[in-house]
Protein backbone atom coordinates (compact mmCIF):
# COMPACT_ATOMS: atom_id res chain seq x y z
CA UNK A 1 0.00 0.00 0.00
CA UNK A 2 1.54 3.35 -1.04
CA UNK A 3 1.65 6.40 1.21
CA UNK A 4 -0.98 8.34 -0.75
CA UNK A 5 -3.48 5.50 -0.44
CA UNK A 6 -2.71 5.24 3.28
CA UNK A 7 -3.26 8.99 3.65
CA UNK A 8 -6.61 8.72 1.85
CA UNK A 9 -7.78 5.88 4.10
CA UNK A 10 -6.72 7.65 7.31
CA UNK A 11 -8.36 10.90 6.16
CA UNK A 12 -11.54 9.04 5.16
CA UNK A 13 -11.76 7.48 8.60
CA UNK A 14 -11.22 10.90 10.18
CA UNK A 15 -14.09 12.21 8.03
CA UNK A 16 -16.16 9.30 9.32
CA UNK A 17 -15.26 10.33 12.87
CA UNK A 18 -16.29 13.96 12.23
CA UNK A 19 -19.47 12.66 10.61
CA UNK A 20 -20.17 10.72 13.79
CA UNK A 21 -19.84 13.62 16.23
CA UNK A 22 -21.35 16.08 13.75
CA UNK A 23 -24.42 13.88 13.27
CA UNK A 24 -24.80 12.48 16.79
CA UNK A 25 -27.65 14.96 17.19
CA UNK A 26 -29.60 13.20 14.44
CA UNK A 27 -30.37 10.21 16.58
CA UNK A 28 -30.35 11.52 20.16
CA UNK A 29 -31.32 15.21 20.18
CA UNK A 30 -35.03 14.62 20.60
CA UNK A 31 -34.51 11.89 23.22
CA UNK A 32 -32.27 14.19 25.26
CA UNK A 33 -34.48 17.28 24.90
CA UNK A 34 -37.59 15.37 26.04
CA UNK A 35 -35.61 13.75 28.88
CA UNK A 36 -36.30 10.24 27.59
CA UNK A 37 -32.57 9.53 28.01
CA UNK A 38 -29.68 11.17 29.79
CA UNK A 39 -27.09 12.62 27.41
CA UNK A 40 -24.45 10.03 28.35
CA UNK A 41 -26.74 7.02 27.94
CA UNK A 42 -28.10 8.46 24.69
CA UNK A 43 -24.60 8.85 23.26
CA UNK A 44 -23.47 5.36 24.32
CA UNK A 45 -26.55 3.61 22.92
CA UNK A 46 -26.35 5.68 19.74
CA UNK A 47 -22.69 4.74 19.22
CA UNK A 48 -23.45 1.02 19.61
CA UNK A 49 -26.41 1.11 17.24
CA UNK A 50 -24.53 3.23 14.68
CA UNK A 51 -21.84 0.54 14.64
CA UNK A 52 -24.39 -2.25 14.18
CA UNK A 53 -26.27 -0.45 11.42
CA UNK A 54 -23.13 -0.02 9.34
CA UNK A 55 -23.19 -3.71 8.40
CA UNK A 56 -26.62 -3.58 6.72
CA UNK A 57 -27.06 -2.65 3.05
CA UNK A 58 -24.22 -1.46 0.83
CA UNK A 59 -26.12 0.30 -1.95
CA UNK A 60 -25.18 3.73 -0.56
CA UNK A 61 -21.49 2.78 -0.61
CA UNK A 62 -21.82 1.76 -4.26
CA UNK A 63 -23.45 5.10 -5.12
CA UNK A 64 -20.62 7.09 -3.50
CA UNK A 65 -17.90 4.92 -5.06
CA UNK A 66 -19.14 4.72 -8.64
CA UNK A 67 -22.29 6.85 -9.07
CA UNK A 68 -21.12 10.46 -8.54
CA UNK A 69 -17.88 10.84 -10.51
CA UNK A 70 -16.14 8.62 -13.05
CA UNK A 71 -13.55 6.58 -11.09
CA UNK A 72 -11.63 5.87 -14.31
CA UNK A 73 -10.42 9.47 -14.67
CA UNK A 74 -9.58 10.47 -11.09
CA UNK A 75 -6.61 9.76 -8.84
CA UNK A 76 -5.91 9.15 -5.17
CA UNK A 77 -4.87 12.78 -4.79
CA UNK A 78 -8.29 13.83 -6.08
CA UNK A 79 -10.01 11.62 -3.50
CA UNK A 80 -7.79 12.99 -0.72
CA UNK A 81 -8.47 16.61 -1.70
CA UNK A 82 -12.22 15.96 -1.83
CA UNK A 83 -12.16 14.43 1.65
CA UNK A 84 -10.38 17.48 3.05
CA UNK A 85 -13.06 19.70 1.50
CA UNK A 86 -15.76 17.68 3.24
CA UNK A 87 -13.92 17.62 6.58
CA UNK A 88 -13.30 21.36 6.50
CA UNK A 89 -16.97 22.15 5.90
CA UNK A 90 -18.01 19.66 8.59
CA UNK A 91 -15.76 21.35 11.14
CA UNK A 92 -16.89 24.86 10.18
CA UNK A 93 -20.57 24.00 10.52
CA UNK A 94 -19.94 22.02 13.72
CA UNK A 95 -18.14 25.03 15.22
CA UNK A 96 -21.02 27.31 14.25
CA UNK A 97 -23.61 24.76 15.49
CA UNK A 98 -25.24 24.56 12.04
CA UNK A 99 -26.77 21.13 11.36
CA UNK A 100 -25.53 20.86 7.79
CA UNK A 101 -25.17 17.68 5.77
CA UNK A 102 -22.02 15.56 6.01
CA UNK A 103 -23.32 13.67 2.97
CA UNK A 104 -23.53 16.81 0.85
CA UNK A 105 -20.14 17.95 2.12
CA UNK A 106 -18.60 14.67 0.96
CA UNK A 107 -20.31 14.77 -2.43
CA UNK A 108 -19.34 18.43 -2.90
CA UNK A 109 -15.73 17.88 -1.91
CA UNK A 110 -15.28 14.96 -4.30
CA UNK A 111 -16.97 16.80 -7.17
CA UNK A 112 -14.87 19.94 -6.59
CA UNK A 113 -11.55 18.11 -6.52
CA UNK A 114 -12.50 15.98 -9.54
CA UNK A 115 -13.51 19.00 -11.61
CA UNK A 116 -10.30 20.84 -10.65
CA UNK A 117 -8.18 17.82 -11.60
CA UNK A 118 -9.78 17.19 -14.98
CA UNK A 119 -10.41 20.82 -15.92
CA UNK A 120 -14.09 20.33 -16.65
CA UNK A 121 -17.44 18.99 -15.46
CA UNK A 122 -17.46 15.96 -17.77
CA UNK A 123 -16.12 13.85 -14.89
CA UNK A 124 -19.38 14.35 -12.99
CA UNK A 125 -22.12 11.78 -13.44
CA UNK A 126 -24.93 14.31 -13.63
CA UNK A 127 -27.69 11.73 -13.94
CA UNK A 128 -26.41 9.91 -10.87
CA UNK A 129 -25.95 13.15 -8.94
CA UNK A 130 -29.48 14.27 -9.73
CA UNK A 131 -31.34 10.98 -9.27
CA UNK A 132 -29.28 9.51 -6.41
CA UNK A 133 -28.32 12.60 -4.38
CA UNK A 134 -30.05 15.90 -5.12
CA UNK A 135 -33.66 14.81 -5.70
CA UNK A 136 -33.77 12.27 -2.82
CA UNK A 137 -32.06 14.73 -0.46
CA UNK A 138 -34.70 17.33 -1.30
CA UNK A 139 -37.67 14.98 -1.08
CA UNK A 140 -36.60 13.02 2.02
CA UNK A 141 -36.85 15.97 4.48
CA UNK A 142 -40.24 16.91 3.02
CA UNK A 143 -41.41 13.32 3.40
CA UNK A 144 -40.04 13.31 6.95
CA UNK A 145 -41.95 16.52 7.73
CA UNK A 146 -45.21 15.17 6.30
CA UNK A 147 -44.76 11.79 7.95
CA UNK A 148 -44.03 13.27 11.38
CA UNK A 149 -46.95 15.70 11.12
CA UNK A 150 -49.33 12.91 10.10
CA UNK A 151 -48.14 10.58 12.86
CA UNK A 152 -48.39 13.38 15.40
CA UNK A 153 -51.91 14.24 14.26
CA UNK A 154 -53.02 10.66 14.80
CA UNK A 155 -51.22 10.55 18.16
CA UNK A 156 -52.90 13.76 19.35
CA UNK A 157 -56.30 12.30 18.49
CA UNK A 158 -55.52 9.11 20.45
CA UNK A 159 -54.29 10.90 23.57
CA UNK A 160 -56.71 13.83 23.48
CA UNK A 161 -58.61 12.73 26.63
CA UNK A 162 -55.62 11.51 28.64
CA UNK A 163 -53.62 13.33 31.29
CA UNK A 164 -50.25 14.71 30.07
CA UNK A 165 -48.07 13.15 32.79
CA UNK A 166 -48.81 9.44 32.09
CA UNK A 167 -48.81 10.12 28.33
CA UNK A 168 -45.32 11.61 28.55
CA UNK A 169 -44.08 8.66 30.61
CA UNK A 170 -45.31 6.21 27.97
CA UNK A 171 -43.83 8.13 25.06
CA UNK A 172 -40.48 8.53 26.79
CA UNK A 173 -40.31 4.74 26.89
CA UNK A 174 -41.36 4.55 23.24
CA UNK A 175 -38.58 6.99 22.38
CA UNK A 176 -36.05 4.42 23.55
CA UNK A 177 -37.19 2.32 20.59
CA UNK A 178 -37.66 5.10 18.03
CA UNK A 179 -34.36 6.79 18.95
CA UNK A 180 -32.54 3.48 18.73
CA UNK A 181 -34.03 2.89 15.29
CA UNK A 182 -32.80 6.31 14.14
CA UNK A 183 -29.26 5.52 15.41
CA UNK A 184 -29.32 2.15 13.65
CA UNK A 185 -30.52 3.57 10.33
CA UNK A 186 -28.02 6.43 10.63
CA UNK A 187 -25.32 3.74 10.61
CA UNK A 188 -26.86 2.03 7.57
CA UNK A 189 -26.76 5.33 5.67
CA UNK A 190 -23.82 7.44 6.82
CA UNK A 191 -21.15 4.81 7.53
CA UNK A 192 -21.73 3.56 4.00
CA UNK A 193 -20.46 6.86 2.62
CA UNK A 194 -17.00 6.41 4.09
CA UNK A 195 -16.98 2.80 2.92
CA UNK A 196 -17.75 4.09 -0.56
CA UNK A 197 -14.90 6.62 -0.47
CA UNK A 198 -12.35 4.04 0.71
CA UNK A 199 -13.66 1.62 -1.91
CA UNK A 200 -13.29 4.37 -4.54
CA UNK A 201 -9.65 4.88 -3.45
CA UNK A 202 -9.03 1.13 -3.71
CA UNK A 203 -10.60 1.05 -7.18
CA UNK A 204 -8.52 4.02 -8.35
CA UNK A 205 -5.32 2.42 -7.01
CA UNK A 206 -6.09 -0.94 -8.63
CA UNK A 207 -6.65 -2.82 -5.36
CA UNK A 208 -10.37 -3.40 -5.98
CA UNK A 209 -12.53 -4.05 -9.03
CA UNK A 210 -15.29 -1.60 -9.85
CA UNK A 211 -17.51 -4.32 -11.28
CA UNK A 212 -18.82 -6.23 -9.46
CA UNK A 213 -18.69 -3.72 -6.60
CA UNK A 214 -17.77 -5.15 -3.19
CA UNK A 215 -16.70 -3.69 0.15
CA UNK A 216 -13.85 -5.55 1.92
CA UNK A 217 -14.57 -6.63 5.49
CA UNK A 218 -11.76 -4.49 6.96
CA UNK A 219 -13.30 -1.43 5.30
CA UNK A 220 -16.69 -2.22 6.85
CA UNK A 221 -15.24 -2.73 10.34
CA UNK A 222 -12.97 0.32 10.30
CA UNK A 223 -15.71 2.62 8.95
CA UNK A 224 -18.24 1.36 11.49
CA UNK A 225 -15.72 1.81 14.31
CA UNK A 226 -14.78 5.37 13.29
CA UNK A 227 -18.45 6.32 13.07
CA UNK A 228 -19.18 4.82 16.50
CA UNK A 229 -16.21 6.59 18.12
CA UNK A 230 -17.26 9.91 16.60
CA UNK A 231 -20.80 9.37 17.83
CA UNK A 232 -19.52 8.71 21.34
CA UNK A 233 -17.51 11.96 21.21
CA UNK A 234 -20.83 13.76 20.79
CA UNK A 235 -21.95 16.97 19.14
CA UNK A 236 -23.63 18.89 21.91
CA UNK A 237 -24.06 22.24 20.17
CA UNK A 238 -25.93 20.66 17.25
CA UNK A 239 -27.95 18.54 19.68
CA UNK A 240 -29.22 21.80 21.20
CA UNK A 241 -30.11 23.21 17.77
CA UNK A 242 -32.07 20.16 16.69
CA UNK A 243 -33.58 19.31 20.06
CA UNK A 244 -34.56 22.77 21.30
CA UNK A 245 -34.01 25.63 18.88
CA UNK A 246 -36.05 24.36 15.90
CA UNK A 247 -39.08 23.47 18.03
CA UNK A 248 -39.79 22.75 21.67
CA UNK A 249 -40.71 19.07 21.68
CA UNK A 250 -42.67 16.98 24.13
CA UNK A 251 -42.20 13.18 24.25
CA UNK A 252 -45.06 12.38 21.80
CA UNK A 253 -43.61 14.82 19.29
CA UNK A 254 -40.12 13.42 19.81
CA UNK A 255 -41.43 9.91 19.14
CA UNK A 256 -43.19 11.06 15.96
CA UNK A 257 -40.10 12.87 14.66
CA UNK A 258 -37.80 9.93 15.36
CA UNK A 259 -40.14 7.35 13.86
CA UNK A 260 -40.62 9.33 10.67
CA UNK A 261 -36.86 9.87 10.36
CA UNK A 262 -36.00 6.22 10.91
CA UNK A 263 -38.48 5.02 8.30
CA UNK A 264 -37.11 7.45 5.69
CA UNK A 265 -33.47 6.48 6.41
CA UNK A 266 -34.30 2.79 6.21
CA UNK A 267 -36.02 3.18 2.83
CA UNK A 268 -33.32 5.40 1.31
CA UNK A 269 -30.48 3.16 2.52
CA UNK A 270 -32.11 0.16 0.85
CA UNK A 271 -32.48 2.15 -2.38
CA UNK A 272 -28.88 3.41 -2.31
CA UNK A 273 -29.71 7.11 -1.85
CA UNK A 274 -27.07 8.89 0.28
CA UNK A 275 -29.54 11.36 1.77
CA UNK A 276 -28.72 13.76 4.56
CA UNK A 277 -29.77 12.36 7.92
CA UNK A 278 -29.42 15.89 9.31
CA UNK A 279 -32.00 17.32 6.94
CA UNK A 280 -34.38 14.39 7.35
CA UNK A 281 -34.47 14.72 11.14
CA UNK A 282 -34.72 18.52 10.83
CA UNK A 283 -37.74 18.16 8.57
CA UNK A 284 -39.28 15.61 10.91
CA UNK A 285 -38.75 17.86 13.95
CA UNK A 286 -40.44 20.71 12.10
CA UNK A 287 -43.35 18.46 11.11
CA UNK A 288 -43.83 17.20 14.65
CA UNK A 289 -43.59 20.72 16.09
CA UNK A 290 -45.93 22.30 13.56
CA UNK A 291 -48.57 19.61 14.12
CA UNK A 292 -49.69 21.41 17.28
CA UNK A 293 -49.32 24.95 15.96
CA UNK A 294 -47.20 26.60 13.28
CA UNK A 295 -45.78 29.12 15.75
CA UNK A 296 -44.19 26.23 17.70
CA UNK A 297 -41.50 26.04 15.02
CA UNK A 298 -38.75 28.64 14.99
CA UNK A 299 -38.81 29.19 11.26
CA UNK A 300 -35.75 31.45 11.33
CA UNK A 301 -33.59 28.53 12.50
CA UNK A 302 -35.26 26.33 9.89
CA UNK A 303 -34.35 28.95 7.29
CA UNK A 304 -30.70 28.81 8.33
CA UNK A 305 -30.75 25.05 7.83
CA UNK A 306 -32.23 25.56 4.35
CA UNK A 307 -29.42 27.99 3.50
CA UNK A 308 -26.89 25.38 4.67
CA UNK A 309 -28.60 22.85 2.38
CA UNK A 310 -28.09 25.17 -0.58
CA UNK A 311 -24.47 26.17 0.04
CA UNK A 312 -22.92 22.96 1.41
CA UNK A 313 -22.10 21.24 -1.89
CA UNK A 314 -20.57 24.32 -3.59
CA UNK A 315 -18.64 25.39 -0.47
CA UNK A 316 -17.20 21.93 0.15
CA UNK A 317 -16.51 21.72 -3.58
CA UNK A 318 -14.50 24.94 -3.55
CA UNK A 319 -12.35 23.70 -0.66
CA UNK A 320 -11.90 20.35 -2.41
CA UNK A 321 -10.82 22.12 -5.61
CA UNK A 322 -8.34 24.27 -3.68
CA UNK A 323 -6.89 21.21 -1.96
CA UNK A 324 -6.49 19.48 -5.31
CA UNK A 325 -4.33 22.38 -6.46
CA UNK A 326 -2.20 21.99 -3.33
CA UNK A 327 -1.65 18.28 -4.05
CA UNK A 328 0.06 19.23 -7.31
CA UNK A 329 2.90 20.88 -5.41
CA UNK A 330 6.04 18.89 -4.50
CA UNK A 331 5.10 17.15 -1.27
CA UNK A 332 1.52 18.27 -1.80
CA UNK A 333 -0.06 15.19 -0.24
CA UNK A 334 1.84 15.86 2.98
CA UNK A 335 0.79 19.52 2.92
CA UNK A 336 -2.88 18.57 2.54
CA UNK A 337 -2.60 16.00 5.33
CA UNK A 338 -1.02 18.60 7.64
CA UNK A 339 -3.62 21.19 6.67
CA UNK A 340 -6.35 18.78 7.69
CA UNK A 341 -4.70 18.24 11.07
CA UNK A 342 -4.27 22.01 11.52
CA UNK A 343 -7.90 22.78 10.64
CA UNK A 344 -9.11 20.13 13.07
CA UNK A 345 -6.84 21.37 15.86
CA UNK A 346 -7.99 24.96 15.32
CA UNK A 347 -11.68 24.00 15.41
CA UNK A 348 -11.33 21.85 18.52
CA UNK A 349 -9.23 24.37 20.41
CA UNK A 350 -11.60 27.18 19.50
CA UNK A 351 -14.58 25.23 20.75
CA UNK A 352 -12.76 24.32 23.96
CA UNK A 353 -12.10 28.01 24.69
CA UNK A 354 -15.71 28.90 23.91
CA UNK A 355 -16.95 26.05 26.13
CA UNK A 356 -14.95 27.47 29.07
CA UNK A 357 -16.46 30.91 28.47
CA UNK A 358 -19.96 29.43 28.43
CA UNK A 359 -19.21 27.56 31.65
CA UNK A 360 -18.09 30.76 33.39
CA UNK A 361 -21.08 32.67 32.03
CA UNK A 362 -23.57 30.19 33.46
CA UNK A 363 -21.63 29.62 36.67
CA UNK A 364 -20.88 25.92 36.18
CA UNK A 365 -17.61 24.12 36.73
CA UNK A 366 -17.17 22.82 33.21
CA UNK A 367 -18.82 22.36 29.84
CA UNK A 368 -18.69 19.42 27.46
CA UNK A 369 -15.44 19.51 25.52
CA UNK A 370 -17.12 18.30 22.37
CA UNK A 371 -20.04 20.67 22.61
Amino acid sequence: MNLTLAAVIVTALFFDFTNGFHDTANSIATSVSTRALSPRMAVISSAILNFAGAFFFFAVAATIATGIVDPAVITLKVVLAGLVGAITWNLITWYLAIPSSSSHALVGGIIGSSVAATGGFAVVNWDGLKSKVLVPSLLAPVAGLVGAAALMTVTLWLIRKRAPAPVNRVFRRLQLVSGGFVAFTHGTNDAQKTMGIIALALIVSGHLAADPFTVPLWVKVSSATAMALGTYAGGWRIIRTLGQRIAKLEPPQGFAAQTSTAVMLWLTARAGYPVSTTYVISGSVMGAGASTRLSAVRWGVAGNILVAWIITIPCAGLVGAAMELVTRLPGGVLYVFLLTAGIAALAFSGRRIEARREARRFGVASAPAAS
